[in-house]
């Protein structure tokens, strides 16, 4: 995951973004829990104490760092499908290229939510309680639109494109992108393609 500020430098943000920014880069390249306070504030070019003081904890600290994460992510989509606006199921298949393109970056180390939820798996955790509800509302978005695009079945579909992208986000981990997950956007287009449509467009 990028840094989430890359106009200034980071010595010349305020404190609590470089925080920010030097979690994300440490939680999502090595994980959470190897990743200790100490490092964060180190490369944030700040201390301890500093740090505490714009976060109350490290879990609050994770917290804010999947909520950046899916403020970014949503950006993102929406850059995607800006260009076909009007039109939902050219807005479907240009979110699956995009997700496609993440697959095969060498940075990519999956989905920051699937990550989390695997390290955190008490429920109450804010960790946790982020993650789930930003994967609830990502599937909500993928229903409503291949609802507008039309499909017969819209749940069966976003259903279908979710699990297929969950799954490449953890085959990436084991194998690279030269293993399925390489194959992605290519499986999902053939997924969107064999559903029936309402109407023709």
């Amino acid at each position: 995951m990028a840094t989430l500020t890359k106009a200034a430098k980071p010595t010349e943000l305020p404190p609590r973004e470089r925080i920010l920014n030097a979690a994300c880069d440490l939680f999502y390249s090595r994980g959470i829990r190897a990743v200790s306070v100490d490092e964060i504030a180190a490369a944030a070019d700040t201390n301890k104490m500093t740090l505490y003081r714009h976060f109350e904890s490290k879990d609050l600290l994770v917290a804010e760092y999947l909520r950046a994460f899916e403020a970014e992510a949503i950006a993102r989509d929406e850059e995607a499908i800006r260009p076909y606006a009007g039109n939902p199921h050219a807005q479907l298949k240009a979110l699956v290229d995009r997700y496609g393109n993440d697959l095969c970056k060498e940075d990519f180390r999956g989905c920051p939510m699937a990550n989390a939820a695997v390290e955190f798996p008490d429920k109450d955790h804010p960790a946790r309680v982020v993650a789930e509800a930003a994967k609830i509302e990502h599937r909500q978005r993928m229903v409503k639109l291949c609802n507008d695009a039309g499909y017969l079945e819209p749940e069966r579909l976003a259903d279908e494109l979710f699990l297929l992208f969950e799954g490449a986000c953890a085959n990436i981990q084991s194998q690279g992108s030269a293993g399925p997950c390489g194959r992605f956007a290519k499986m999902a287009h053939a997924l969107i393609d064999a559903h029936p449509r309402r109407t023709k467009h």
